[in-house]
């Protein structure tokens, strides 16, 4: 070659290959435990999701609004305390599994058609507390945060109300986990806006204005404002779905 490499740059140049050839051996040995994580928490998912057909698709559009919600909030620069890059990789997954605890609840609860008894919702609420056991526990097998300890989070947090009144544990305002703030406005929005055996699907119109009137009371209001921005630049195909 017209510069040959004397023994010194060789042997540098094979560290340095090395080097490359074992950063790539990382990365690949990532991706696989990623995917494997991701579609781990997808089948617990699926799990609590096959025991209510009319669920269909409903966690993995909540995944996906979740997603675009977090970045509405960065984007504005809100809470950059909290919504760190393990935050934005974790919360979409996370998401799914808010409802895990559901695998708990009696059939005879969890498929009523119609209203439930002030007794069954008792048992039907349940399933916030069940999810973020699971969760928890299992979110001990992997060091640091996780998709487990945030879907924990979620899991036990979505049906907090930001004025306090909500369950399992009445938590108000920043003591609910951003998560679960997030999921909280995710999972009502498209619980109404698609069919369940005990009502027919909302307008986008009428959903909206749901959630706005309970901006600060029920709902976070930056959530809200956050699903408000991100609406007004247009809606999504994946929103609606099939219902409409």
């Amino acid at each position: 070659p017209p510069w040959p490499l004397g023994e010194l740059e060789r042997s540098l140049l094979n560290v340095f290959c090395d080097r490359i050839a074992a950063a790539f051996d990382n990365l690949h040995m990532f991706g696989q435990l990623k995917t494997t994580q991701e579609a781990t928490v997808v089948a617990l998912a699926d799990l609590a999701e096959s025991r209510d057909a009319t669920t269909g698709g409903h966690v993995r559009r909540v995944s996906q609004l979740t997603d675009a919600i977090a970045a509405e909030l960065k984007a504005a620069n809100k809470f950059p305390q909290e919504t760190t890059s393990t935050f934005m990789s974790f919360v979409g997954i996370a998401s799914i599994m808010h409802d895990v605890g559901k695998v708990a609840t009696p059939d005879a609860v969890l498929l009523k058609p119609g209203r439930h008894t002030p007794e069954e919702r008792t048992i039907m609420e349940q399933h916030a507390l069940i999810g973020e056991t699971v969760l928890h526990r299992a979110s001990y097998l992997v060091e640091g945060e996780s998709t487990l300890s945030m879907g924990a989070q979620i899991a036990g947090g979505h049906h907090e109300h930001f004025d306090g009144n909500g369950y399992p544990r009445g938590l108000k305002g920043h003591d609910i986990p951003l998560a679960a703030r997030i999921v909280a406005v995710v999972d009502v929005f498209d619980a109404l806006l698609h069919s369940r055996p005990y009502k027919q699907p909302w307008t986008l119109e009428a959903v909206m204005a749901y959630l706005l009137e309970r901006r600060g009371t029920q709902f976070a209001p930056d959530v809200i404002d956050a699903l408000q921005s991100f609406m007004d630049r247009g809606q999504p195909d994946w929103i609606i779905g099939q219902d409409h």
